[in-house]
């Protein structure tokens, strides 16, 4: 009786279907054991002889489940499912990473478009400086000898004037923030800043041509 207290536990601890298979097993026994000779008056196997069957089928039954528990939970993927879906580390055929179509925005040039310039006519330009440095300008600002400014009769505050000194062929391009020149026959009054560019600090005037930026 306590010899086959083990193997009733390992039985139990079997699954179903495992378990099922040991019944069906003992039944063919016995049925296999009724059919031989001496019939119902042979005696019944002893207890000894039975347990080698069931120990077999017991242990076929054993590696099933550890079998059935390597596969893992109903519905969770494989190991190998997430190997063989990793990316790749770069494109099969470098030609196809791009469509033909693609263009390479940093090969294109950006056209600049240049400002344009409307033509106010020629006069007489001169400049001032150190006298005025400091002080307030027609549109309040405080006038700066070094800054690229001018003063004109009629133009807007803000105005972009270009100067171009025609003797030198220089240029520069002001701001007006101030009003002037009330001298007779200068059209403009530029910066000391300005005028170093033109050329007009030894002289003090020069005859130059204006453009308004639009």
């Amino acid at each position: 009786m306590f010899a086959a207290l083990p193997l009733a536990i390992a039985l139990s601890a079997l699954p179903a279907s495992a378990q099922e298979n040991l019944t069906e097993d003992t039944d063919q026994t016995a049925a296999t054991a009724a059919e031989t000779p001496g019939g119902a008056g042979s005696k019944a196997p002893s207890r000894a002889s039975a347990s080698p069957a069931r120990e077999k089928s017991a242990r076929a039954a054993v590696p099933s489940a550890a079998a059935a528990a390597t596969k893992g939970a109903p519905g969770q993927r494989p190991a190998s499912f997430a190997t063989a879906f990793e990316p790749l580390a770069k494109a099969p055929r470098p030609d196809l990473a791009l469509p033909e179509s693609a263009v390479d925005l940093s090969a294109i040039e950006p056209e600049i478009e240049a400002p344009a310039f409307r033509s106010l006519g020629t006069g007489t330009a001169s400049f001032y400086g150190r006298r005025f440095h400091g002080r307030r300008t027609a549109n309040g600002e405080r006038f700066d000898m070094n800054a690229l400014t001018a003063a004109h009769r009629t133009l807007p505050f803000g105005s972009m004037v270009r100067v171009t000194n025609p003797s030198n062929g220089r240029s520069v391009t002001v701001r007006i923030n101030d009003r002037g020149p009330f001298s007779r026959g200068r059209v403009i009054d530029v910066s000391r800043a300005a005028a170093k560019e033109l050329g007009l600090i030894r002289r003090g005037h020069a005859a130059v041509e204006l453009e308004l930026r639009e």
